[in-house]
């Protein structure tokens, strides 16, 4: 489980010490709303063998490095094999006991 918390001018150190993988507003800055948003859909589909970085990350959020901080942290994405079939496209006539 990978925790993303806080919102503008958060206390941030409070938030990784309390056990966030990442917190906002380490500059005690306003963000933007999808800076958090960002943050976790980059760690969700980061592979768990991989690490995400902070520091790749904060270039591409709108408030950068003041606005969004935290730890290294492995990625949450898995891959199951084999694929799933689609149940809702099959064409079942149920019987009637």
């Amino acid at each position: 489980m990978t925790i993303v918390a806080g919102a503008c001018q958060s206390h941030f150190e409070a938030l990784l010490q309390a056990g966030a993988n990442f917190a906002s507003s380490p500059g005690r800055i306003m963000i933007h709303a999808l800076d958090p948003v960002y943050v976790a859909v980059r760690a969700s589909y980061t592979s768990v063998k991989d690490t995400v970085k902070i520091g790749e990350i904060s270039p591409h959020t709108m408030s950068g490095i003041d606005g969004v901080g935290g730890i290294e942290t492995r990625g949450s994405y898995r891959i199951g094999m084999p694929k799933w079939k689609d149940l809702s496209t099959l064409k079942v006539t149920p019987s009637v006991i």
